[in-house]
């Protein structure tokens, strides 16, 4: 590894989720990190697929195998510092020995949607499950020199995690009272860059959907904790006075085979089209739009929705999509209770509603398809000036140009200043010293004399 300073350290990217031609989220997120780092840093992105040369835009693209360290160690041995999800912790735990920078990215609250996609399981497995999975989050919390999440208020539950796991202890606070060299946000952005022309994707193209059409965007996946459903009722409503209406789902089915078993929507929301007689008329499915077509399908659209149910991952949830959204000027109908319906009020991008309410989504709809869609040109240019993957990426870059050692692990031993068992033997103590005490009566004078500053405070009479 390079001496700090000696030229510019190298960052390995591991991402966990497809990079090619059609993308996901997380696969996005790691892409357009690397292209907003690459004219700083030396750049490597290792992904679970064969590379697409055109992809690398100033940097490269590698393969490994999840799961498979061997497949990973030789880029992992040309690098300084290794930034991936906080999964590949426990799927790669050999990096903790490694020697390397180690920065986890914990924007994806996967124990919030491990929860969310479960409730169908069997009690038992449930459990067992569940404590698996603790297992494999706990390797996270102490594998990292720097942790990166969407928003603050993912980064305040970062720091609970830390907490509880050790990491908030007299070193990293000592190191930095803020605790931002140990946890700081690095959200989802928007490309720097324009939109390329404009091209027809979906109106005119797909059958059913003309090139006058008014198209409704539904982007991403049908994940259990949203809400797809409330979006057909309230096309199957609205396209009673405007049949131009067209709903599209472009994203059915996830491009990762990892992700193939994930529980969905999907089949609820077919047969809701179709038991409401909307299905391919003003309701469509689709499998999943190329990542060189989305830009297309943004521009095209004419408003765009993202509408979840109330639950913990809503809480800490950060829609990537909506970012995209924003860089199309694309106006959106939003659930509020999220950090992107924060970003959407704030600016000004669209309209809120609350969960389920079908009458106040379809007004909403109505109101913005009924304005110009250059009506909010403005407030779109000032959230695209402050969201750039460039600036998103800025507490990244500066690690990677002074990358440290988090202040709790000690050097020379490579271990943590929080000892775990050392932790235990301290509450196996205190619980041997407490039994002790009672043994020998001092609980019980304890509690006498507790008894007696109490009748002095309160007159001798109980509390009322």
């Amino acid at each position: 590894m390079k001496p700090v300073g000696a030229e510019a350290a190298r960052l390995l990217i591991i991402s966990h989720d497809i990079v090619g031609s059609a993308m996901a989220g997380p696969g996005i997120r790691y892409y357009q990190l690397a292209r907003a780092l690459a004219p700083h840093v030396p750049v490597t992105l290792a992904a679970p697929n064969p590379p697409d040369p055109a992809l690398a835009q100033g940097f490269s693209i590698v393969e490994y195998r999840r799961r498979d360290y061997a497949s990973l160690a030789p880029y992992v041995t040309e690098t300084d510092i290794c930034l991936f999800a906080s999964d590949v912790a426990d799927e790669l735990p050999q990096l903790a020995e490694a020697g390397r920078y180690l920065v986890v990215d914990g924007y994806d609250p996967l124990m919030a949607e491990w929860l969310a996609l479960s409730h169908h399981l069997p009690a038992e497995q449930r459990r067992r499950e569940w404590q698996r999975r603790m297992v494999e989050l706990s390797r996270q919390y102490r594998m990292g020199d720097f942790f990166v999440c969407a928003s603050e208020r993912q980064r305040d539950w970062w720091l609970g995690q830390l907490e509880a796991s050790g990491r908030l202890n007299p070193a990293t606070i000592d190191a930095d009272p803020s605790l931002r060299k140990l946890v700081d946000v690095v959200p989802y952005g928007l490309p720097d860059t324009p939109l390329p022309p404009p091209r027809p994707v979906i109106k005119g193209v797909w059958p059913g959907i003309g090139a006058s059409d008014r198209l409704l965007l539904w982007g991403g996946g049908l994940w259990p904790w949203l809400d797809p459903l409330s979006a057909i009722r309230a096309t199957a409503e609205l396209s009673r006075e405007l049949p131009a209406v067209k709903l599209v789902f472009p994203g059915t089915r996830h491009p990762s085979p990892d992700m193939a078993a994930m529980p969905t929507l999907n089949a609820e929301a077919k047969a809701l089209a179709a038991e409401l007689g909307v299905i391919d008329s003003h309701v469509f499915f689709g499998d999943w739009v190329p990542y060189s077509d989305w830009p297309a399908v943004l521009q095209e659209s004419d408003v765009a929705l993202t509408l979840h149910h109330d639950a913990l991952e809503t809480r800490l949830a950060f829609r990537s999509r909506v970012l995209e959204y924003i860089w199309a000027g694309l106006p959106t109908v939003a659930t509020a209770g999220d950090t992107t319906s924060d970003l959407i009020r704030a600016h000004g991008l669209g309209e809120l509603v609350e969960e389920g309410d079908v009458a106040s989504l379809v007004a909403a709809l109505r109101r913005l398809l009924a304005e110009p869609r250059d009506a909010r040109a403005e407030a779109f240019a000032r959230a695209r000036s402050e969201l750039t993957w460039s600036r998103a990426a800025e507490p990244l870059l500066r690690f990677c140009r002074a990358p440290y050692r988090a202040a709790d692990k000690v050097v020379e031993s490579g271990a943590y200043l929080y000892d775990e068992a050392d932790s235990l033997r301290q509450e196996r103590d205190a619980w041997r010293e407490l039994a002790q005490a009672y043994g020998r009566g001092r609980v019980m004078r304890a509690l006498n004399w507790a008894e007696m500053k109490r009748r002095a405070w309160f007159g001798g009479e109980a509390e009322q």
